[in-house]
């Protein structure tokens, strides 16, 4: 089975902490990937070489990789920060991801994403675009993405930020759209919301937040 094939209909569990988190130690976050595994994931998105190299020695499931900097940018929403350049590209080859996600958004990049879906697919890896708008996952379909995932909606300053709910009206555009698999990505908390994204035409969901968290699933009590 290729690895388009092995995700269909699956989720996907991000597992990332940022180094400030306590989750950021290593045998914490190895400790985090082995439960969700446990649980069921048919994949895993992570971040960073160390990480990506942790979960191809444990795991025989598709993983995903991308890199993010330590401390995001104030102007987050205006800037490219998930997997910027082609080094960033070359740390996760080397750590050998199936997947390379990166930002495919129509902000200004370091140089054109047809350069990194180049050098991925010239490693023999697979390309995952991260877009907040339909225009974007075209553009990105285009130049040969291998996946396009909804990962960026809201977090952009011109994408539609709904808040605290899944971008399904996005996941329909792109399902009707183009001709690659198409992922769910971005604030799903219920099961019901993993059914709607299927019932649509998701090729699969990836769930990070409402698993791995933490501090977020607290907040959401607390804030009840």
């Amino acid at each position: 089975m290729t690895i388009a094939e092995r995700l269909y209909g699956k989720i996907i569990v991000s597992s990332q902490a940022m180094p400030d988190e306590p989750f950021y130690d290593e045998k914490c976050m190895t400790a985090m990937m082995q439960s969700v595994v446990a649980g069921g994931a048919s994949g895993l998105r992570v971040a960073g070489a160390r990480d990506v190299k942790i979960a191809k020695e444990k795991f025989d499931i598709p993983i995903i990789g991308l890199t993010k900097p330590e401390k995001l940018p104030e102007n987050w929403k205006s800037v490219v920060y998930i997997t910027p350049t082609l080094g960033d590209v070359e740390l996760l080859i080397e750590a050998n991801a199936d997947i390379i996600a990166f930002d495919g958004t129509l902000r200004k990049h370091s140089v054109p994403v047809s350069d990194m879906v180049e050098r991925i697919h010239e490693a023999g890896k697979l390309a995952m675009a991260d877009i907040s708008t339909l225009q974007e996952g075209v553009e990105c379909a285009k130049i040969g993405c291998d996946f396009i995932s909804t990962t960026l909606s809201g977090y952009t300053d011109y994408s539609v930020n709904l808040l605290d709910v899944p971008d399904f009206e996005l996941l329909k555009s792109l399902v009707q759209t183009v001709d690659k698999p198409v992922i769910l990505e971005g604030r799903i908390w219920t099961v019901e919301d993993v059914r709607k994204a299927f019932d649509i035409g998701a090729h699969c969901v990836v769930i990070g937040s409402a698993i791995t968290r933490p501090q977020l699933i607290t907040k959401r009590f607390v804030n009840y």
